[in-house]
């Protein structure tokens, strides 16, 4: 019943998100001028005020524990479908209040012309709404019909099975990989000299659930309890009773029954339970916390004594097991998957009884089967306890693993284990859950990139700006909560330790693909062999043709309502796109055999607002693009598009242009709401009045440039100067992230070389660009000095410099920089003091027949990562030893000229120093010219000798 009901909340999650969008755009409607709304304002605010309140039900419908009737689930589809429905229809509507507002303001005869035009497609949109508001009432009706407010709340005698429970239970021989974190964690919880061991200590393992967190603080709670007077091992639930906690709690520290707990409130048993252990050693495990508001209440019942007392929480959340290590952060202790051999370990223990039997017929399959299962022991487990009653053929094997997220969800043993990951899901809000939804539109093991996804949220309609924030950080909330709460993998971390990349979990994924088909939420094409039964007008359709040849998309399906297409691969005969009415997302990516004519009708998408196009073969767009008036982001960098039709300028509400080597576009400076354009290519034909605009781009934050004017061109000093002004006019207003790059036979002139005034990269930046928190710098060029102006960046994060030479006073500079988190310095030599106090990653590129690099003590007290070139005939030591607080060595070795044992010395000395440090970094070894390394003199005679006898 738990699965259920959880099925449940998911799709009333889903269906809110939709509803809360409709009535923000009704709002909205109700809002403008009476006039042009006459005729059916009335229905419009009649759709809002009961739209508003079927929402009310649909959170209520949501936190309600127990599963509902046929009646009530076919009451929420028919409102899910119709709320799309509505949003249609206004978007429609706005569309045509913005035409004839446009012919007005071109005058009186084109506004006769297209009123009469528009006059039969507003009559058309007015009786839509008619009949939208006919549905409403029906819906409204058949709400007070089937009493529904009153059903949903009829109490239920069925009880939700808590899928923990074995997991205390697990005989300790079944367990596998264990042992390792077991021990750690215990040396982590006992470690301490005199005082400090005596202090009351809290450790907290986080991590996804499924992974084992429970299992392993139970093996660490029967290794260690007898070293305690008394002990505690609790578990939470998402709703939690705080009084029964404590009841139990207070049961087990003292191993006794307390007559007429039941009556007391929270400060009575709390009070009780700090006079118990005011004097002795405890050690107490609470499991599972999902609220912070939960553990305050529950720590207050931890009396501060000096026995060497010891706490132990488990949670899926990060911030939460923050919080309850609070200040001391290092005791969080982040739980990891299973190796791949003790997940192949585990995997044949539980179908075979050993370890070390798997047929050979079966070794491929295992294999696939437990790269799904990502190193989850309770996936492993499952999956596992599925094979146990197929027949070990590989056939049997196939048909499991290529049945995982569709058949499965079926089988009685899956439900276990999708209960527990729904678990994390139920205790979404319902914005993340509609956002969490959204990740199911992305292959299997895709890599997410943040932006990318943040910004089709922001044109799915998902996020509303809150306060003074933009769209784009509320966004980049939402997916640090999703994070956090473990419901998405990290894959590539930032340098500021923001992730720049995620992964959604296999079985995570199985779990959203059948939710989202569940609810209409999107529609997927994956297996040129599978059969769909369509009953609904697809909403957002999926295409993965990675693993596919041929994918072709069924003719009969509804595709007019669709509001994202997303392309994975190569599909064989798409719908056209002028069949998509109301697309709000497009993303096309490694259609390497697509047609260019295939986005002609790009046009014709009027809600668009979201365009990546990831093709190769395209290498231009229709004239008529700037008809694209709700277009947010163009992104198409990996096209060969380079050069926008002039109607770009039109893109009033284009806030990011990503491109690659795309000339300059003509009227740039009319696209007001731009917040991100790069990288812009700056060459000999440009217009250089296109480059003055940029300055007029007052929202823009990040800017790429890249510079490709030779010293000879006639008219370069009114180039320069246009970049100087508009950079200048930048830098005083929103700029956050610049790069002027310049490509191999250009380069940007300096005063100092030229004669002539770009010095402004060098002092005359005034003022200086007091918000600019990145600065990259391109190979072809570089300074003579530090740059005046970025002395005083305060928050300058990240700087990417050529300078040369490095002397004393630049590295006094830059080492004082408060906020430098990120250095890449090209020079001939460097040597770091003690300055950079918050320099976490450092990289060097030494130019030829340089001195390389020398770390002094005290160098980068706090820096993690190091990439670092060595000559190998020279630099067998470069203070590495210094850097305390290393994690990560990248060494690229030059093995030009030096011979074997040379390279090898130095690649050996690295690592035993490395392996020195307190962290003990990882090490990564390069080679340069590897292939001009000179043989070493023993092994050349030797090879003579060989040469000589024969």
């Amino acid at each position: 019943m738990q699965l259920n009901q959880s099925i449940f909340q998911q799709m009333v999650s889903v269906l809110a998100g939709v509803m809360t969008s409709v009535i923000s755009k009704l709002t909205t409607l109700l809002g403008m001028e009476y006039m042009k709304l006459k005729g059916v304002h009335r229905e419009v605010e009649f759709m809002k005020d009961e739209l508003s309140s079927m929402n009310a039900l649909l959170q209520r419908l949501a936190e309600v524990d127990r599963d509902l009737d046929v009646q009530t689930k076919e009451w929420r589809n028919q409102v899910r479908e119709m709320s799309y429905d509505i949003e249609d229809c206004i978007d429609d509507f706005m569309k045509s209040l913005s035409k004839t507002d446009a012919a007005e303001a071109a005058g009186l005869f084109q506004s006769v012309v297209q009123q009469l035009r528009t006059l039969r497609a507003r009559h058309q949109i007015t009786n839509q709404i008619q009949g939208l508001k006919a549905r409403v009432e029906d819906a409204s009706k058949r709400r007070m019909r089937y009493r529904l407010d009153e059903r949903i709340f009829e109490p239920s005698v069925s009880r939700a099975i808590d899928y923990r429970l074995p997991s205390l239970y697990a005989e300790p021989d079944g367990l596998v990989g264990i042992n390792k974190p077991r021990d750690e964690l215990i040396k982590c919880l006992i470690e301490g000299v005199g005082a400090s061991a005596q202090q009351l200590k809290v450790i907290s393992i986080v991590g996804p659930g499924g992974l084992g967190k429970t299992t392993l603080a139970n093996e660490v709670y029967r290794k260690v309890e007898g070293q305690f007077q008394c002990r505690a091992f609790v578990s939470l639930s998402q709703q939690p009773d705080v009084k029964k906690i404590l009841r139990t709690m207070l049961c087990q520290l003292s191993n006794q029954e307390y007559a007429n707990t039941d009556i007391w409130d929270e400060e009575k048993l709390i009070n009780a339970i700090r006079e118990f252990l005011k004097n002795k050693r405890y050690f107490v495990i609470i499991d599972d916390i999902w609220s912070a508001q939960a553990w305050k209440i529950i720590k207050c019942a931890f009396f501060l004594n000096n026995f060497g007392s010891k706490i132990m929480t488990t949670t899926r959340s990060t911030t939460i097991a923050k919080s309850c290590c609070s200040p001391h952060h290092d005791n969080v202790y982040e739980i990891t998957p299973l190796s791949a051999d003790n997940s192949k370990s585990l995997f044949l223990k539980r179908i075979f009884g050993s370890e070390d039997i798997c047929p050979p017929q079966l070794e491929e399959t295992s294999s696939e089967i437990l790269k799904k299962c990502g190193g989850s022991p309770l996936a492993i487990i499952t999956i596992a306890s599925l094979l146990t009653n197929k027949a070990s053929t590989n056939e049997e094997w196939e048909k499991v693993y290529k049945s995982i997220g569709s058949t499965l969800q079926k089988d009685p043993s899956i439900e276990e284990m999708r209960g527990i990951l729904s678990l994390s899901y139920d205790d979404l809000p319902h914005h993340l859950k509609t956002c969490l939804l959204y990740l199911s539109i992305f292959p299997e093991d895709y890599e997410i990139q943040r932006d990318q996804l943040i910004r089709r949220w922001i044109a799915e309609g998902f996020i509303n700006a809150d306060g003074g924030q933009n769209l784009e950080e509320i966004g980049d909330c939402y997916f640090n909560d999703l994070i956090n709460r473990s419901m998405i993998q990290p894959v590539k971390i930032q340098y500021d330790g923001r992730v720049h990349s995620c992964r959604v979990h296999d079985m995570i994924l199985d779990l959203l693909t059948s939710k989202s088909i569940e609810e209409n939420f999107a529609t997927f094409f994956a297996d040129q062999n599978q059969k769909l039964v369509l009953q609904h007008k697809i909403r957002r359709l999926s295409i993965n043709c990675y693993s596919q040849e041929h994918i072709m998309v069924l003719s009969t399906a509804i595709i007019s309502h669709c509001r994202s297409l997303s392309i994975f691969g190569y599909a064989e005969q798409l719908p056209s796109l002028s069949r998509f009415k109301v697309l709000r997302v497009l993303d096309i990516e490694n259609s390497e055999e697509m047609e260019s004519s295939y986005i002609e009708h790009i046009r014709k998408l009027r809600q668009l607002k979201y365009l990546r196009l990831d093709v190769r073969s395209i290498s231009a767009f229709p004239e008529q693009l700037g008809e694209l008036q709700h277009l947010q982001t163009l992104d198409i960098r990996w096209t060969k598009i380079r050069k926008l039709p002039k109607s770009v300028a039109q893109l009033q509400n284009l806030t990011c242009l990503r491109v690659n080597d795309l000339e300059l576009p003509e009227g740039i400076g009319n696209l007001h709401a731009l917040q991100e354009l790069r990288e812009i290519k700056v060459k000999w034909d440009s217009l250089a009045s296109s480059l003055l605009e940029l300055g007029s781009l007052t929202k823009l934050r990040i800017l790429g440039l890249r510079w490709c004017i030779d010293n000879t061109h006639s008219n370069k000093e009114t180039f320069v100067e246009n970049l100087v002004l508009s950079l200048r006019k930048l830098g005083r207003l929103n700029l956050r992230s610049l790069c002027i790059q310049s490509n191999y036979g250009y380069s940007i002139p300096l005063k100092e070389m030229y004669g002539y005034s770009i010095d402004f990269l060098l002092d005359s930046w005034s003022p200086s660009p007091h918000l600019l928190q990145e600065f990259r710098m391109g190979m072809y060029y570089y300074f003579p000095r530090v740059p005046v102006w970025i002395a005083s960046l305060d928050n300058l994060t990240y700087l990417d410099i050529n300078i040369n030479p490095v002397e004393e006073e630049a590295l006094q500079i830059l080492g004082k920089l408060p906020a430098l988190i990120f250095l890449w310095v090209s020079s001939e030599s460097a040597s770091p003091s003690d300055m950079f106090i918050c320099l976490k990653e450092f990289h060097f590129t030494c130019w030829s027949n340089g001195e390389g690099i020398m770390f002094e003590s005290g160098a980068m007290p706090r820096l993690e990562k190091l990439e670092v070139p060595l000559d190998a005939g020279r630099n067998l030591d470069f203070g590495i030893q210094h850097l305390s607080s290393l994690t990560h060595v990248t060494v690229r070795i030059i093995c030009t000229a030096a011979t074997v044992w040379e390279v090898e010395a130095l690649e050996e000395a690295i690592r035993d120093t490395a392996d020195l440090l307190p962290n003990r970094p990882t090490v990564e070894v390069r080679m340069w010219g590897d292939e001009n390394m000179k043989e070493d003199e023993e092994q050349a005679m030797a090879e003579e000798e060989i040469h000589t006898s024969v």
